[in-house]
């Protein structure tokens, strides 16, 4: 039988905790992003990255997010390994509508992952495939009972012509397969993981969710999430998980070095070095690293039960948490409001 966590289960005080929707489950503010530790755009060894992942218990970090489609089941796997003695001290998001298939590529590096297992990920959003990924995920997790179960990258960012395609499939058999599976008990909250709040919107008007994990959509770069996203979460109760908070790193590094500067996973085009530019001139004026207002800024909504970011190391782990954890004035979100940085109705931290 599964273990669930209660909410009366003793959590780390080093952290704030949020209710995630209508669930028992509670959210440190902070949580780990482990597509890094599936090699992500560069080889990390077994050893490396279960230290970075028991450096995030220690840090009081624990809440991690994975995904079969990160390293083709390296990151799950590694999540495993490194947490199978600890299970009820951690929460676990994992992610369904991708099964990994075997491939013959010999290349180095796909889809951004690098020495992966030679795995491919295909897309299905139905019912079987749904069952198929969530059992293969619990035995490489080596758990009986995942916290957080989300539809993987559905929206026409992904799908193209083909979203209206895939979002049926999915309503029609994975949708159902992730409602069996949390009236069942071995999920304890079924959500979306996606780039795109619309689709998001697009699901709520079709059926029941108590999350979403929204990747990058509401930063100190952009906010349009909250004009009429977030307030329909509020209404219907669910919560969202932000991720992506440094919108591909330019958040985290800045623009005053010699670049290259990443903004959705690109090269970051001119208007977005120029709204950077802007806000590193406010950081420096009033002394506070960008990459700590960029972690603290989305927490700040109420809808936002926690917020991730991609961790590759212990000192990545360490330098997280001292940014979540950096005084930021009110004035300085004050500031970034009157020189037009921030959307009117986006919440600011106090």
């Amino acid at each position: 039988m599964p273990k669930f966590l209660h909410a009366s289960y003793s959590l780390p005080d080093s952290q704030a905790f949020r209710p995630l929707g209508n669930t028992l489950l509670r959210m440190p503010l902070l949580g780990f992003g482990a597509a890094p530790v599936g090699n992500l755009y560069q080889p990390m060894s077994d050893i490396a990255a279960i230290e970075t992942l028991n450096s995030a218990l220690a840090q009081a970090i624990h809440y991690f997010d994975t995904a079969p489609h990160y390293g083709f089941g390296l990151s799950e796997s590694r999540l495993g390994q490194a947490l199978v003695d600890k299970r009820e001290q951690f929460i676990i998001s994992t992610k369904v509508g991708r099964l990994l298939v075997p491939s013959l590529s010999t290349e180095a590096v796909r889809h951004g992952f690098v020495n992966a297992p030679a795995l491919e990920p295909v897309f299905d959003y139905s019912y079987d495939a749904v069952m198929q990924s969530f059992e293969s995920s619990l035995q490489r997790l080596q758990t009986d009972y995942i916290d957080i179960l989300l539809a993987h990258d559905l929206g026409p960012l992904t799908h193209g012509e083909q979203h209206s395609a895939r979002f049926r499939e999915f309503m029609d058999g994975g949708y159902r397969a992730m409602h069996e599976l949390r009236a069942a008990g071995v999920v304890k909250a079924i959500g979306l993981g996606t780039n795109e709040w619309q689709v998001c919107e697009e699901a709520m008007a079709h059926g029941e969710f108590d999350v979403f994990l929204l990747a990058g959509r509401y930063t100190l770069l952009e906010q349009s999430a909250c004009e009429s996203f977030l307030p329909l979460c509020a209404a219907r109760g669910v919560s969202v998980i932000l991720g992506g908070p440094f919108n591909s790193g330019i958040l985290a590094s800045g623009v005053s070095g010699v670049g290259p500067f990443y903004y959705n996973y690109e090269a970051a085009p001119q208007n977005i070095i120029q709204q950077v530019t802007r806000l590193e001139k406010v950081c420096a004026q009033f002394e506070i690293p960008l990459a700590a207002a960029a972690l603290q800024f989305p927490a700040a909504h109420p809808q936002i039960c926690s917020v991730i970011a991609g961790l590759a190391s212990p000192a990545q782990v360490a330098q997280s948490v001292k940014w979540m954890q950096h005084v930021i004035p009110p004035k300085f979100w004050l500031c970034l409001r009157e020189q037009g940085l921030l959307h009117p109705n986006a919440p600011i931290p106090n």
